[in-house]
């Protein structure tokens, strides 16, 4: 494993790209999101870069103005899948729902991925946030902000529950005395609760690394406690330095008083560097980026949080329309990130549109000036890592121009010296819940 004064990289891949336009950039190609090609370039480049882990996002609601990437794309775990076919360390992370998930299935399918990869899954624990989800599911509606976070909680827990079914030697395959497992090393939850019954056990043994690693990105208050208590990863949207300091003491503060081990609370920032050779190819990659985003997707983008609220039907130049509680039942935490920041900056609508459209100019620079950024960052307490949402071509820039720098500065694996996603990230294995018990009788 890794030195603990190593940094956590992470890259999520996005097909044709985050944002609404990019799948014109000429970096791209048009069918990335259903390319299997694309996706296994991507992986590989990520794991030639020694990256410790690639994300795939997800969501299960559509329509006509969605992201062009989000109207035609893989599942993630079937995706993941064969991705892990052809990579050998890089952890393989996929968001799932809890809202419009069955316990016992995704524990299944993520321990599946967890085997076929010798060890690198993870899974992003989210919510849902868009009220049509509930549409797609037969469901009359969809659940409230704080409903959904129950629901979390117990889904997760009666997961990581059917993930110790069997003990880890519970399978001797004893061909000459016939014995093919211990059936004192076999447990059935019997979990009977608000909103899940599911008797298991599963039918799948513990994997390599145990249990796959837990993500959350929520950034509500009931996002935040969750993650706290919940996730060996969390990802964080900050602006700036002193919010990425706030919030990462935030997280760390809530994991310490529930009496978690904070060296097993990983916190990473989410970041979309433009990287360059030189100041001016770095301004030249900026400006092009650029080009790519519209006033009408700016708009679109905006509503997303919002539950995909119409900001078009307003005045452009007047200050950033009065939404009451839009959005807190929905992608609570950004929503009101976002009406905060108008607020305070006394932004018009268009103002606060490119505000969040356009790439920041933080993580922007030379390979040296990255690397500054990023150091600055991991010792200054905002950060314990990041995740790449790369632009167009951003990828292959990150890969060549900084991650060597940060090797150089010490601040980054040159190899792989683990084989699991947990080794990786030096998160401890989970012993199961019955191990311990069985030893103490």
């Amino acid at each position: 494993m890794g030195s603990p004064s190593s940094l956590k990289l992470g890259v999520q891949i996005c097909g044709v790209g985050y944002g609404w336009g990019e799948w014109r950039h000429p970096d791209v190609p048009a069918d990335a999101s259903i390319s299997l090609n694309f996706y296994r370039q991507q992986a590989q480049l990520a794991e030639a870069g020694r990256l410790d882990f690639l994300f795939i996002a997800d969501s299960l609601h559509i329509h006509e103005k969605s992201n062009p990437h989000y109207l035609n794309r893989f599942e993630p775990l079937t995706l993941l899948s064969a991705l892990a076919t052809v990579t050998e360390h890089i952890g393989l992370v996929a968001t799932a729902s809890v809202s419009y998930t069955e316990p016992f299935n995704l524990a299944r399918q993520l321990a599946s991925l967890d085997h076929l990869s010798g060890g690198r899954a993870g899974w992003n624990v989210v919510t849902s946030w868009l009220s049509g989800t509930a549409d797609n599911f037969g469901k009359a509606e969809h659940p409230p902000h704080r409903v959904r976070y129950y629901m979390a909680r117990e889904h997760l827990s009666v997961v990581k529950g059917l993930w110790d079914s069997w003990e880890d030697d519970a399978f001797v395959r004893d061909k000459p005395s016939g014995e093919f497992f211990l059936p004192s090393k076999l447990h059935r939850l019997d979990h009977n609760g608000e909103f899940f019954r599911v008797k298991g056990p599963l039918n799948i043994a513990r994997s390599p690394q145990g249990q796959p690693v837990i993500f959350q990105g929520g950034t509500s208050v009931e996002g935040r406690e969750f993650a706290a208590g919940h996730a060996d990863v969390v990802f964080l949207n900050p602006e700036s330095l002193t919010e990425a300091q706030w919030r990462y003491q935030d997280i760390k503060g809530r994991a310490a008083c529930l009496g978690r081990n904070l060296q097993q609370v990983q916190v990473l920032a989410n970041i979309r560097p433009v990287v360059g050779r030189t100041a001016s190819e770095v301004e030249q990659r900026y400006q092009h980026i650029c080009q790519f985003i519209t006033l009408e997707d700016a708009l679109v983008t905006l509503g997303r949080p919002f539950n995909d609220h119409d900001f078009s039907r307003y005045p452009l130049d007047e200050p950033f329309p009065d939404v009451g509680d839009l959005g807190r039942e929905h992608l609570q935490g950004h929503s009101e990130h976002i009406k905060q920041v108008a607020r305070d900056e006394k932004l018009t609508l268009r103002q606060t549109a490119w505000r969040f459209a356009l790439p920041q100019r933080e993580f922007t620079g030379t390979p040296e000036q990255l690397a500054d950024r990023l150091e600055h960052w991991f010792q200054q307490g905002a950060a314990d890592g990041f995740v790449i949402n790369p632009w167009p071509g951003g990828l292959q820039h990150f890969v060549e121009l900084v991650i060597p720098e940060l090797q150089r500065r010490g601040l980054f694996r040159r190899e792989y010296s683990g084989h699991t996603l947990r080794d990786h990230l030096q998160l401890s294995t989970p012993i199961n819940r019955y191990a311990p018990r069985r030893e103490l009788i």
